[in-house]
């Protein structure tokens, strides 16, 4: 989104990788990432920007203009998992509904006997929900979130990540203490979060600690706005699953399979030729050519990217 003295001119790239919607409160158009947006200043949604649209919005109302040639969309489907808030709708699909079908495949695909689903909050509780409901066990608040300190996994040093996740998180003894408990969290991106959560709950005296991913192995970086780890720091780039159940610490660790994602969207599975979204922090398939990269070299955007976090 860009401003003028006299317009604001808004633009989603080609390919859709992130949202952009249109609404309105009374006589003022907005441009926004997120529908929620619009919620809190109680203004209309009127339609999601298209792939590759540009809008102009000045004192003459709002112009379209689509100067590239149409392709299909490929969305991030990490806006479902974990970027956007729980409250919007993106592309017509409630992020929060979204989760919890994603829980529920992932409780279908990888069950375990336990006591409690206990999710690493906030962004887990939706798919935590899921998977209790699909596996008819108890879900419980068992670890307490602090609400004022920032995301994790985007800061800078391991010292400032750890201190971050003590801070955070807060295990509650009375739900978890002898209990065998399944975790269940969006991602694991370096292992420092989860490392640490599954110290704090089996400190709290749980008998059994199990891990579920709603999302699966995120072994590639995104070169597509997110700051995320380069490759060598990504845990899935370097383990199998075996070998990061044991890193963090857990008695069990499995991920929703790619394809059990595209069956929770709504997809019969993923079209190898044609995916619906964009899954390369996943798959490795990147719909944009990282052109550099490719040919060997590093761009200046690529490795200021590689090196925030």
């Amino acid at each position: 989104v860009a401003l003028s003295q006299d317009s604001v001119i808004g633009l989603r790239d080609p390919l859709g990788v992130r949202p952009l919607v249109l609404g309105r409160l009374a006589d003022a158009w907005i441009v926004t990432s997120e529908t929620c947006a619009l919620d809190i200043i109680g203004a209309e949604f009127v339609r999601d920007v298209e792939p590759g649209e540009i809008v102009t919005i000045d004192a003459n109302g709002v112009k379209s203009l689509k100067p590239f040639a149409d392709t299909p969309s490929r969305l991030c489907v990490f806006e479902y998992i974990y970027f956007a808030r729980p409250d919007s709708v993106v592309e017509g699909h409630s992020v929060y509904e979204a989760r919890k079908r994603i829980g529920r495949e992932l409780a279908r695909e990888a069950p375990v006997e336990a006591d409690i689903i206990v999710p690493v909050p906030d962004s887990g509780v939706p798919a935590a929900l899921g998977y209790a409901a699909e596996s008819g066990i108890p879900f419980e608040l068992g670890i307490i979130r602090n609400h004022y300190v920032g995301r994790t996994f985007i800061e800078p040093t391991d010292q400032i990540r750890h201190l971050g996740v003590r801070l955070k998180h807060n295990a509650n003894r009375a739900d978890l203490e002898g209990k065998r408990v399944v975790l269940v969290d969006d991602s694991i991106v370096r292992g420092t979060t989860s490392t640490k959560i599954v110290e704090m709950v089996r400190n709290a005296g749980a008998r059994e600690v199990h891990m579920r991913i709603s999302s699966p192995p995120t072994r590639f970086p995104c070169f597509y706005g997110i700051a995320t780890p380069s490759r060598e720091q990504l845990l899935a780039a370097r383990y199998d699953t075996e070998e990061m159940a044991r890193f963090i610490g857990v008695d069990s660790l499995a991920f929703i399979s790619t394809e059990g994602l595209y069956r929770a969207m709504g997809e019969a599975g993923r079209n190898d030729r044609s995916p619906h979204f964009c899954d390369a922090c996943f798959t490795g398939d990147y719909p944009i050519p990282l052109a550099d990269a490719d040919d060997g070299k590093v761009s200046v955007q690529l490795s200021l990217l590689a090196d925030t976090a």
